[in-house]
């Protein structure tokens, strides 16, 4: 199946839906948005644009469902009525890097200014929160296709997991200043952030394409365990990534005081990382050395357990969904490019 075309016309369907506030009053504030998007400013580009994943998951599930209940992919492709529903997930998505990107004092993202950087925290949350209100407009336009009551139903989808991403975040946030955190404590923060729009975008896109019940569930855990392995394969490169590779650096995420699954996994050893970890901030200069540590203590060999153990986990849910088609062919692609991936 041909991803490029796919992924142009997503680029043009977010275009679209952000031009909704491209208005003689409202040119700067659109600019905002384009600007994050990375459309528009200095940088602007594929590298700033990210990856657009999510929506490109949605409309694969939405053609391969499509192409085992009708058999039809060749002669209509169904993906395109489903354009309005991936551009809310990825708007969804944008929503919450702008808001995070505040919360986190972050200043880069995809290695430019973040927005609040540029035009303060101010005008920052209120374009977080036109990308939210954008995400909720484009859902609706799914009506131009489909019935009410599939178009209800995606959209319960799609708000259920906004509440889910401020659960998550709620407990990320939260957990800063816990000393008491172990590995258990982990699983529901990721499920409520990472797993839950990758489940949401596989679970509309299957509803779009006619899926049962049943074959809808399938689909959402492929989404929910692919986000689990994606997270945790983040964690990984967090701390021993390449920074020629990633882009970012390994040091920021022990600097920070993250609590990813390395580092709790560190802590639940309860040695010399653990000890060092309670006094306090991790220097620059100590973070190479405390990463071996890290590691030597068994935190580098429990996440990489338990990456694996999530991605057989998403590879076992995507084959009994048994995707067909092409897009059933690019799923599994997409999928093994995510859970290979180090970057």
């Amino acid at each position: 199946m041909n991803t490029k075309l796919l992924l142009s016309q997503i680029e043009l369907e977010l275009q679209r839906q952000i031009s909704r506030l491209d208005t003689p009053r409202t040119k700067a504030f659109h600019e905002m948005l384009t600007y994050h998007m990375g459309w528009t400013g200095e940088g602007a580009g594929p590298e700033a644009t990210g990856k657009r994943i999510r929506p490109l998951l949605l409309l694969l599930c939405e053609s391969a469902c499509s192409f085992a209940s009708s058999g039809a992919e060749g002669l209509v492709e169904t993906w395109q009525s489903a354009l309005p529903a991936a551009a809310a997930v990825e708007l969804v998505h944008n929503f919450s890097l702008v808001h995070d990107d505040i919360q986190d004092n972050s200043d880069k993202r995809r290695g430019r200014p973040t927005t609040w950087v540029k035009w303060g925290m101010p005008m920052a949350i209120n374009a977080g929160d036109a990308l939210f209100v954008l995400s909720n407009q484009a859902i609706v336009d799914l009506k131009e296709n489909y019935l009410a009551e599939t178009v209800v139903k995606a959209a319960e989808i799609l708000h259920n997991i906004c509440l889910e991403l401020t659960r998550g975040q709620f407990l990320d946030m939260s957990y800063e200043e816990r000393t008491d955190l172990t590995v258990e404590d982990y699983w529901p923060m990721i499920s409520c952030k990472t797993a839950a729009l990758l489940s949401a975008c596989c679970h509309i896109g299957s509803l779009l394409g006619g899926a049962d019940d049943s074959k809808q569930d399938t689909y959402r855990s492929f989404g929910h365990y692919l986000g689990l392995a994606f997270q945790v394969q983040d964690d990984i490169l967090g701390v021993w990534g390449d920074e020629s590779v990633t882009g970012k650096s390994a040091a920021s995420d022990l600097i920070e005081g993250k609590k990813s699954l390395p580092v709790l996994a560190g802590l639940s050893a309860n040695g010399k990382f653990a000890a060092r970890w309670k006094q306090g901030p991790v220097r620059t200069e100590e973070v190479q050395e405390l990463a071996r540590v890290l590691a030597n203590e068994g935190g580098y060999e429990a996440a990489l357990d338990a990456a694996k153990q999530m991605t057989d986990l998403a590879l076992m849910s995507l084959r009994e969904a048994d995707p067909q088609g092409e897009a059933g062919e690019a799923l599994f692609e997409l999928a093994d490019k995510l859970l290979k991936r180090n970057q």
